[in-house]
């Protein structure tokens, strides 16, 4: 595999380990970084090690989202074909706009990667909104270092799953041990646990930059409030010359050490009993990750840090947290961690544990498995297969689904919570699952893949009106496994008197709601998705496209998910030589509800795939149609014709919330 990465904050030499990891595991990554930029304050120029596939672009303008690359180094290197491109960017920045216009002059195909650690929804004024939309919505993947940030990309319109990968630590430099008394001068320290006016001291640490958005001042106001803690602050930045002057106020308790190197930092972090994390939220800012929080962890420090953006998940169980800006709480908590041995010893292994997640080793593996994702990588054994039913009553209906393809692991998600339900599957010895509510077939489904029997395997979503042979589910697998970029395949289908429904759909448009409003709709055939009533989905797509979109209460959400699936370069299909039974609408009786629901899920598909002009557009074509079919018709079809035009009128989602 070939991989083009281009990241700017390549230029610090340790960030670059992910890489060397890579290329040790046969990845061949070639890497394009900023030649001088300002990390933390400093300016670092890159310095490649002897044979590191790393090369300097010289770049105009400092700011990370408003900064762009030469563009000569990086049209040399688009043409010299690759797998991959990963572009260590946010979506949003000139950079990647940059990259990605370059990437098209080139007509590079590799598919792309980026990167966000933007945890605040931000709406960012034109172009930058533009460029972030499409950026989002032609990705392959996107790794994120902090969970929000996931769910802001998908929002904001990347059609997947994100990856959420930590940033990198060096856990065989920032690891345990006795501190050296040598070492420990040259960072101003002394042993652990100094004794203070008061009583047992508990040594506190700070390692960042000295700004208010991370609550240094909170810091200071808590230490200074009890004579049993002293601080140690290393770093630089604006609010130095404030601080200190406050620290001289404060006396020996309180030290300012600078800015140090990295080689320090480990007998940095070994020298205190706690490391303090005290960041703000501010409006246009909260804490992206902590990197720092790790580093003391792997050096076996506990640490106390802010209930603030990222922190709590990378801290968890590891340490303590506090309302960002609580001087009070701070200063209890850093006593707590300090003076008590036992929490201290709990919280040093804990922090071990998750400091090793985030080695090097372990970042390199989880990239390694995303370009594997996104360049259709199959996987060392071919996957099994598990059947996910989700029942609404109809017990008999099921019994006749189950019976066939009880041999299989089989999960029946029960949204009725019926004791019935629950015999049937005792009785043909599949799983019960009772989600406690009805929160339609999409949720359902979610239920079933997110406590899945065989972890890795195919999945058969089976519809309890539907049956499917075992032989059949063998053959629909092959034939999803014949071509490496089809998502998901479903059988022909025939009612219980032969009759062949289709199976293959095009997706829904604006467009082709006019065509269907004047009678032309025949002339849209293709198969763009196919229905979820027996369909069989990849197991590398689900774990691309993620779950199903439970705002679709019930219909279109297998017409969404193959949407999604398809931006990310996946195909649908049916098999029609595989037969199955459907007997279609069985498990529901309720005519008018069928229809609020189908035309309630046309509209959320139509809104979040073509925006509210889309969904305008096709509105006004659905309540033309109808109504221009309530003149010329007659009997049912001009009655049925004019309830279809009232309901668009009105909105079909407004309709089905309040009926």
């Amino acid at each position: 595999m070939r991989v083009l990465r281009i990241s700017h904050s390549a230029v610090t030499d340790a960030w670059r380990e992910r890489e060397r990891l890579l290329r040790a595991r046969g990845v061949d990554v070639e890497l394009l970084s900023a030649s001088r930029w300002d990390v933390g304050g400093a300016l670092v120029t890159l310095r490649p090690r002897p044979g590191e596939a790393v090369e300097g672009v010289a770049t105009v303008g400092s700011h990370p989202a408003l900064f762009i690359y030469d563009p000569r180094p990086l049209w040399r290197a688009l043409g010299r074909g690759w797998d991959v491109l990963d572009i260590h960017e946010e979506p949003f920045a000139l950079a990647t706009a940059e990259i990605l216009l370059l990437r098209s002059l080139r007509r590079v195909r590799a598919p792309y990667v980026l990167y966000s650690a933007q945890n605040i929804d931000k709406r960012y004024p034109p172009p930058f909104r533009w460029f972030e939309r499409w950026a989002l919505r032609h990705a392959s993947g996107v790794s994120v270092c902090n969970a929000e940030a996931g769910r802001i990309v998908v929002r904001k319109g990347f059609p997947g799953v994100a990856d959420v990968i930590p940033l990198g630590v060096d856990t065989d430099q920032f690891a345990p041990s006795a501190p050296d008394p040598v070492t420990a001068s040259v960072v101003g320290g002394s042993t652990k646990g100094p004794a203070l006016d008061g009583g047992p001291g508990v040594r506190v640490g700070y390692v960042g930059r000295l700004a208010p958005h991370k609550g240094v001042d909170v810091l200071l106001d808590a230490v200074v409030g009890d004579p049993r803690l002293a601080l140690r602050v290393a770093g630089e930045g604006p609010d130095l010359e404030s601080l200190r002057e406050r620290a001289a106020a404060a006396g020996h308790r309180v030290e300012l050490v600078g800015s140090l190197a990295a080689d320090d930092l480990p007998d940095f972090y070994r020298s205190l009993d706690v490391l303090a994390v005290p960041s703000l939220d501010t409006r246009g800012w909260r804490e992206q990750f902590g990197r720092v929080a790790v580093e003391a962890m792997a050096c076996g420090t506990p640490v106390v840090a802010s209930d603030s953006g990222a922190l709590p998940d990378v801290v968890g169980e590891a340490g303590l947290l506090v309302p960002p800006g609580d001087a009070v709480a701070l200063r209890e908590a850093l006593l707590r961690a300090g003076l008590d041995t036992d929490l201290a010893r709990r919280m040093r292994a804990a922090g071990l544990r998750r400091a090793a997640g985030c080695d090097w080793a372990a970042v390199a593996e989880r990239y390694l498995t995303m370009y594997r994702r996104v360049t259709r990588q199959p996987p060392a054994v071919a996957p099994g297969v598990e059947v996910v039913v989700v029942a609404f009553g109809t017990p008999n209906l099921l019994r006749r689904a189950l019976v066939p393809i009880a041999g299989l692991p089989v999960t029946v998600v029960d949204n009725s919570s019926s004791s019935q339900v629950r015999a049937v599957c005792t009785d043909l010895g599949v799983r019960y699952l009772d989600p406690g509510r009805n929160g339609g077939f999409a949720a359902g489904v979610n239920v079933g893949l997110a406590d899945r029997l065989q972890p890795g395997a195919d999945v058969l979503l089976l519809n309890p009106d539907a049956e499917v042979a075992p032989d059949d589910v063998i053959r629909l697998q092959r034939a999803l496994r014949a071509a490496p970029d089809l998502a998901s395949v479903a059988p022909a289908q025939a009612d219980d008197a032969g009759r062949r429904a289709r199976v293959g759909w095009p997706f829904p448009t604006p467009g082709g709601t006019w065509l269907e409003a004047l009678g032309l709709g025949r002339l849209r055939r293709g198969t763009d998705f196919v229905i979820g009533s027996v369909l069989l989905l990849r197991a590398e797509a689900l774990a691309q496209v993620g779950l199903f979109d439970e705002r679709f209460f019930l219909y279109a959400e297998e017409t969404d998910w193959a949407r999604r699936a398809t931006r990310l370069g996946w195909r649908h299909t049916a098999v029609e030589d595989v037969v199955a039974r459907h007997a279609g609408a069985a498990t529901s009786q309720d005519e008018a509800a069928r229809e609020r629901h189908f035309h309630a899920s046309q509209e959320r598909y139509l809104r979040k795939h073509h925006g509210d002009v889309g969904w305008a557009v096709a509105r006004a074509g659905q309540v033309l149609g109808a109504s221009v079919r309530g003149l010329v018709l007659g009997g049912d079809r001009r009655a049925a014709a004019r309830r279809r035009a009232r309901l668009y009128r009105r909105g079909p989602v407004r309709v089905e919330v309040s009926p």
